[in-house]
Formats: C-alpha cells, sequence, structure tokens
C-alpha cells in the first residue's frame, strides 16, 4: 500500500443489522481514520455491491434530520446483509470534508435561508471538498476487482474510474423527504449533480 494509506487492524463487528468485518486505516498525511465494513466472500469476479460514505455525526449519532446519511448508511448496511457480501468504505470527512465545526456554521448559515452550497461557498469552501483516493488503497487491499457502487452521486463513479477502479453498475439509494431536509435533498440534485 501507499506511504499515505496504513493498514491498522481488523475485528468482528456484530450489529442489529448483522455480523460485519471492519478493516481500519489511517491516512498518515491528513491523519483521519477510514474503515471498510464488509461481510461475506470479497475474493470473487462477481460484482461487489459497496458504498462509499462520509462520516455523519449529526445524522447518525445525533439522527438529525436535515439529511439523509443515516437512511443511506443504513439502508447499504442492510442491502449488503442481504446480499450476505459487500463492503462500505466508510470514510472521516464530515460535512462534504469541511469538518464537524464548519459543518456547524454551514447549518447556521442555512438557517438564515442559505442552501448547502451557498454555506459552503459563504465560508469559503468549494461545493464538495471530500477527495476519495483512499479507495484505491482500501480495494487494493481487499482484493475486490469491481463494484456495484450505492450511490445517487455520479463523481463517485467518475472518481473511482478515474483510480482504475471498475465500476460495473450503480444501484441508487433513495429516502423519503422530510420538511428539514427537502431543501437539501432538492440542493443535491440540482447544484451538485446527484441523480435523485
Amino acid at each position: 500500500m501507499k506511504d499515505k494509506l496504513k493498514y491498522i487492524e481488523t475485528s468482528k463487528m456484530p450489529t442489529d443489522i448483522g455480523e460485519f468485518t471492519v478493516h481500519a486505516f489511517t491516512d498518515e498525511i491528513e491523519k483521519k481514520d477510514h474503515l471498510a465494513i464488509c461481510m461475506g466472500d470479497l475474493l470473487t469476479n462477481e460484482p461487489v455491491l459497496s458504498r462509499i460514505h462520509s462520516q455523519c455525526i449529526t445524522g447518525e449519532s445525533f439522527f438529525s434530520m436535515r439529511c439523509d446519511c443515516r437512511f443511506q448508511l443504513t439502508e447499504s448496511l442492510k442491502q449488503i446483509a442481504n446480499a450476505s457480501r459487500g463492503v462500505v468504505f466508510y470514510l472521516q470527512q464530515e460535512g462534504r470534508g469541511i469538518g464537524l465545526s464548519n459543518k456547524i456554521k454551514a447549518y447556521s448559515l442555512q438557517d438564515k435561508g442559505l442552501d448547502t452550497v451557498e454555506a459552503n461557498h459563504q465560508l469559503g469552501f468549494k461545493s464538495d471538498e471530500r477527495t476519495y483516493e483512499n479507495i484505491a488503497d482500501m480495494v487494493k487491499y481487499l482484493a475486490i476487482k469491481r463494484l456495484d457502487l450505492m450511490t445517487n452521486n455520479p463523481k463517485k463513479i467518475k472518481a473511482l474510474e478515474d483510480m482504475g477502479i471498475e465500476v460495473n453498475q450503480r444501484v441508487p439509494i433513495f429516502s423519503d423527504t422530510n420538511k428539514y431536509n427537502e431543501k437539501y435533498i432538492s440542493t443535491k440534485k440540482s447544484k451538485l449533480g446527484h441523480l435523485i
């Protein structure tokens, strides 16, 4: 593996969805930890059902209704459990890569009427600061040949293909909207190109 991403350890991770195996990695340059949450035999010629998921503490830990992140993570794990094989690449890049404190600043700006993209720009960030280069090392470590990627974001597919990772097909993943995340979902579609 490249010097940037270091494999740390592997452990069983039983959940109420199923029993997964989790592999921990550290990006030694950015000082961030990332996980590959796996189930089943990944050493196959068949496409492996996968999701690239960025950490969302507000949604996943505190059940915020301002986004659809918790649903997407849970639904991905359920689909992997149903297929008995797959992997979630869980990346520590909160708030589309701007970090937790800046995400709360962005929320405050959204409270004043800005959308998620406008709030990021107001804070001096790009619309989306996330990167995906660490996925290449994780895929290599797991010896995955090709992916069926659960995503609505075509930029994730392009990022993987640009790194030489074969994406067999996109698997859409949709959630119901609520009054708190309607604008967020609409902005992902209209300004970020998500296929919703």
